[in-house]
């Protein structure tokens, strides 16, 4: 293993941590979708039920997500993450044991804790190894992994594994032991990096001192409401996409593969927009243009629907800016250094909570305009992001441009 302040090493922990959040974090929870109806045929669950195990784990993590960025910040990314990574297998594979709807829901409901702690501290992770300048760039990495994860996980779990495995629950434990083994492989590989508290000194600011100190911060404020109002109104569009397309008389494979569109664009676009952005030396001209394309997209969807072609384009044109979305708006978070370097995990926490929020509250409530205008959700969605938009343009770049200039 080469040392830790080298090149290679760097390069290695990266790619060991996309495929972390890829393997360990991603691909399982996404599988379940698919695996659903093999699963409410055994355990006889209702359509209502299957979506209160599906809306389960985000609210999971939402609860853990502040907690996340407190239990990284304090412990060290290794041993944060090698027991982060072996608890997500054990749940994960522990949902292969549930024999009824309560059950399923306990297990899926714990799932959901671990990932929240994996990305919070692979995020702070990339602070440590890699300069500023590059910090889009590697996040985007990241970020690209967990959508191989979701893709590839969507796309093999019922046709493939399934099958070949024996069923769906053989399918959660494969998933739960690539994580356990990814957690050993961490925790023999990765050094502990000197720079980074690992241990509360004299000098450190108390965990909830921090937090306080955090949520006065206005800059934050600002930067988790544009994220929230951004993947909250994403999420919601992709959520409905496919039943409006399906109810507009679209066959089922041409109104899922639009669905399948926007999240492949979100996969490839990643590193290339977050690459860009490192080079240009700029964060906020990334965001904005994803807030411009995605207003302008949702605006437009409602009067698309008879073109094919023209939905293709503007659902690429969306999901494109989603990864490098996510992505910059962690790094926005870490450059930014809220409460100092050592409190960036609690700090990106509170990034992720309001966006978790906001993915549990928008979807509802844009569905329910459906019952006026079966258009009318995009417009809200529209405007959601033109909201986003507005207060985007009170933040301060953080990129290396604008902080050479100082």
């Amino acid at each position: 293993m080469p040392s830790k302040n080298n090149t290679n090493y760097r390069w290695y922990a990266l790619t060991l941590s996309a495929s972390i959040f890829a393997f360990a974090a991603m691909m399982p929870e996404m599988c379940m979708s698919v695996l659903f109806e093999e699963i409410s045929q055994e355990l006889n669950l209702s359509l209502v039920q299957l979506g209160t195990i599906w809306g389960i784990v985000p609210l999971g993590s939402t609860v853990f997500l502040l907690a996340s960025g407190a239990i990284g910040d304090r412990f060290g990314v290794k041993r944060t993450v090698t027991i982060a990574c072996l608890l997500a297998g054990i749940a994960g594979a522990s949902r292969g044991l549930a024999t009824s709807f309560t059950s399923l829901l306990v297990t899926s409901f714990l799932s959901g804790l671990m990932p929240a702690l994996i990305s919070i501290s692979l995020a702070k992770a990339t602070h440590i190894w890699f300069p500023n300048r590059q910090l889009g760039f590697v996040n985007g990495i990241i970020v690209t992994g967990g959508g191989l994860g979701t893709v590839v996980g969507s796309m093999i779990s019922a046709t493939f594994l399934s099958p070949l495995l024996g069923g769906w629950r053989h399918v959660l434990f494969l998933y739960g032991a690539i994580a356990i083994v990814l957690s050993i492989i961490w925790f023999l590989t990765i050094k502990e990096t000197r720079h980074e508290p690992t241990t509360v000194t004299e000098n450190t600011v108390p965990i909830g001192k921090a937090m306080l100190e955090l949520f006065r911060i206005k800059a934050l404020w600002l930067l988790s409401l544009s994220y929230a109002f951004y993947m909250g109104a994403l999420v919601s569009i992709a959520g409905y996409l496919p039943l409006y397309l399906k109810r507009l008389g679209w066959s089922g494979f041409s109104a899922d593969g639009a669905l399948s569109a926007l999240n492949l664009a979100a996969t490839v676009g990643g590193i290339p927009l977050t690459l860009l952005s490192d080079r240009i030396g700029r964060r906020k001209t990334i965001l904005m243009t994803a807030m411009v394309i995605s207003v302008i997209g949702a605006s437009l969807l409602p009067v698309a629907v008879n073109t094919f072609v023209f939905v293709w384009v503007i659902v690429i044109a969306m999901g494109a800016f989603r990864s490098a979305y996510q992505a910059l708006s962690t790094t926005v978070c870490l450059e930014s250094e809220f409460a100092g370097a050592e409190y960036t995990g609690i700090a990106t926490g509170f990034l992720f909570t309001i966006n978790r929020l906001a993915a549990f509250a928008f979807p509802p409530t844009g569905n329910s305009l459906a019952e006026i205008n079966i258009g009318l959700p995009f417009v809200y969605w529209a405007a959601l992001f033109a909201i986003g938009l507005l207060i985007l343009t009170k933040m301060k770049e953080t990129g290396w441009k604008a902080r050479s200039r100082q």
